[in-house]
């Protein structure tokens, strides 16, 4: 029996516009390799024998695809819509997730015990709620108040780092940049791509690495990585010619897990050439990837629900798997196994991360918005 060929978008009652399942589930496989990714970093010695080692360029992705996605949804919206209401549609997407992030994160940080951070003894119990509460609202702490002592602005839930420059690109987007022709758009994108292959190439440590903490040289990373793949996917919103690609789901996922999971480049002795296979990897792949993936098709009821799904958990795993690395780390620290020993809770820590986020998401996070949208987006 012929699959039944399923139409690539959906279209919701709030945008009235069709919506890229595609897009969707190649987000899911960039939150799973990301987990995969930390899961082996564990393990790691060095930027060097990392597997899975370049998993942090999903970060990049993500940054291209929310721009993308950014873009298309409310482009052509601004005449009926105030900054007011993008400013708590996005907040409302996003913010909830984030509050149970840091709840998670302090949960386990109370009961962690390890060498490689302070433990609760340690560290007064109110200056870990402050963290928690300060990290709701996603404002970046300072190093001194960090009181996992890795250099993280949000030292309960690592990955939240992301989320803050999240926040300053849908800002920037808001405040100004929607107004930019795409003519002052792809300068600003020729310039950020130009920012980034400089500072790739010239990188210490021949990579993007970075962007966690308050301190300049990772606040430099940050933006850096923020600017070039948000505006660059914006920019592709307007102007892409969106074609016909067979399969694309499939071979979409293959080229992006072939990008994240490909050996390092050049070794120690030429890390700029790692330094330019991550930014060639942001400026040129990744927009390939988000092109076939909104030009492609879903065919069967089953890819249409795996997309679906990959999609739902894609934010709720990445903002709450972390506490749970935390705690993979600590163990492996601990005994000094190598990736294969401890293979089976390495497996079960990514079925947890799963389980957990899917969790989240139906018993908090969907609740939570529907209820949000009730309350605060009734008039629009």
């Amino acid at each position: 029996m012929k699959a039944q060929l399923l139409p690539e978008v959906k279209t919701t009652t709030l945008s009235a516009k069709p919506h890229y399942a595609i897009l969707d589930g190649l987000r899911g496989v960039a939150a799973l390799t990301v987990v995969a990714f930390h899961l082996c970093e564990a393990h790691a010695t060095s930027h060097l024998d990392q597997v899975i080692n370049h998993g942090y360029l999903a970060v990049d992705f993500f940054f291209l695809l929310s721009g993308f996605v950014i873009g298309y949804a409310y482009d052509d919206r601004w005449t009926r819509m105030t900054l007011k209401d993008f400013v708590k549609v996005r907040l409302i997407r996003l913010q909830p997730m984030v509050v149970l992030g840091m709840i998670i994160g302090g949960v386990f940080f109370y009961f962690q015990a390890s060498s490689l951070w302070p433990t609760i003894s340690q560290v007064p119990v109110w200056k870990m709620l402050l963290v928690m509460i300060i990290g709701f609202t996603l404002l970046p702490v300072p190093v001194s108040m960090d009181i996992r002592g890795w250099h993280e602005m949000h030292p309960l839930d690592g990955p939240a780092w992301s989320l803050f420059f999240e926040y300053i690109a849908n800002l920037l987007y808001a405040l100004g940049v929607r107004k930019f022709s795409n003519t002052a758009l792809a300068v600003l994108v020729f310039l950020a791509g130009a920012a980034l292959l400089h500072f790739t190439v010239t990188s210490p440590a021949g990579d993007v690495i970075g962007g966690w903490s308050l301190e300049p040289a990772q606040l430099r990373i940050g933006f850096t990585r923020l600017m070039f793949p948000f505006f660059a996917g914006l920019l592709l919103s307007r102007v892409a010619n969106l074609g016909r690609v067979q399969n694309a789901f499939l071979w979409c996922s293959l080229l992006l897990l072939l990008v994240l999971a490909f050996p390092r480049v050049g070794g120690a002795e030429h890390v700029w050439l790692n330094g330019l296979y991550d930014s060639l990897s942001i400026i040129l792949v990744f927009p390939l990837i988000v092109w076939l993936g909104a030009s492609g098709q879903i065919f069967g009821k089953g890819a249409a629900r795996l997309c679906t799904f990959l999609g739902d958990i894609s934010y709720p795993i990445y903002i709450t798997h972390y506490p749970l690395i935390y705690t993979y780390t600590a163990w492996v620290s601990a005994r000094k196994h190598a990736v294969g020993q401890d293979f089976p809770l390495a497996l079960l820590t990514f079925v947890a991360s799963i389980l957990l986020a899917y969790a989240c998401l139906k018993f908090y996070d969907e609740p939570v918005r529907r209820w949000l949208k009730n309350k605060l987006l009734a008039r629009a």
